[in-house]
């Protein structure tokens, strides 16, 4: 059930699995280039962006003795990087990649800023966990296996939950 008021753009989870809109620390993502090379991205934060209805199935499914079936299995998990708002309004967020990014003049940045560009969403700072302001770029995005994830969570640091992403996430499909 959802709360009558949102007093906050984020949420401590207590639960033991992942959630949409889930923030992680310090996450390396393995990535295959087309020479076969495979590449190790280091980033400083990743939102979840998997459904949370599919995340909660699966989690629910995997915990019974001998599921009937396995089809509400995820095998992996849809995860956005988010960007240090002041690197990627500069265009440098990338640049440990070597990719060139766009430099946003104000007026664009504010646009961003006030969530009036339905390709990017910024979220606050949170400085009670050292968390600067971050943009998501929504055509960027990877997976990461599902049991590699869990298996992982003892080592990645898990900051918190962005309240309601879902509606965040299904707004921004709808234009892109």
């Amino acid at each position: 059930m959802f709360p009558n008021k949102i007093d906050s753009a984020y949420t401590e989870r207590t639960i033991k699995r992942i959630c949409q809109g889930d923030i992680l620390r310090d996450v390396s993502i393995i990535d295959w280039n087309y020479e076969k090379k495979i590449d190790e991205l280091d980033l400083p934060y990743i939102i979840v962006m998997t459904q949370d209805c599919d995340l909660e199935r699966d989690f629910y499914n995997r915990s019974q003795i001998n599921p009937k079936t396995h089809d509400k299995f995820l095998q992996n998990i849809l995860v956005s990087p988010a960007y240090d708002a002041m690197k990627f309004r500069e265009g440098q967020h990338l640049e440990k990649f070597k990719l060139t990014m766009e430099n946003w003049n104000s007026d664009n940045y504010k646009r961003i800023k006030d969530q009036n560009n339905a390709r990017f969403h910024f979220l606050e700072s949170y400085l009670e966990l050292q968390v600067s302001e971050l943009v998501i770029d929504f055509k960027h995005y990877y997976t990461i296996p599902r049991d590699t994830l869990y298996k992982c969570m003892q080592t990645i640091i898990w900051l918190l939950s962005i309240n309601f992403f879902g509606s965040v996430y299904h707004n921004a499909l709808l234009v892109i």
